[in-house]
């Protein structure tokens, strides 16, 4: 059960969106246009939200093998802001017993070469 808690955990931290590197004083008027948390209590959850700076995530999780000692949870989920340049970023990511596996995006105009993004997903 340990191990559960410190999966789930782990896997909250590491999916967390950078921080926003948009202009502080636009970032005073951003508005949550939408959220959502489902939790059923027995290892399931889904959240997400949606800002009005185009900054948004998704995430559901769920606990593989609950009856058993070797139980963990997997995490499937995205996130996307955009980026000082004007580029909409989004990561894709899904972390379980395996590790943790993005994989990035980045919208037209993004400034990132490919060679980048790829070393950035392992």
């Amino acid at each position: 059960m340990k191990l559960l808690v410190i999966l789930y955990v782990t896997a909250l931290v590491v999916a967390a969106p950078p921080p926003s590197t948009t202009n502080p004083e636009n970032s005073k008027n951003v508005e949550i246009l939408k959220f959502y948390n489902d939790n059923s209590g027995l290892g399931t959850y889904n959240f997400g939200y949606e800002q009005s700076d185009g900054t948004r995530q998704e995430q559901l999780g769920e606990i593989n093998n609950v009856d058993s000692e070797t139980g963990s949870l997997r995490v499937k989920g995205s996130f996307t802001w955009i980026g000082p340049d004007g580029v909409s970023y989004t990561v894709t990511y899904v972390a379980n017993e395996d590790g943790y596996n993005p994989q990035i995006e980045q919208g037209p105009g993004g400034a990132v070469p490919a060679g980048v993004l790829a070393s950035l997903a392992g």
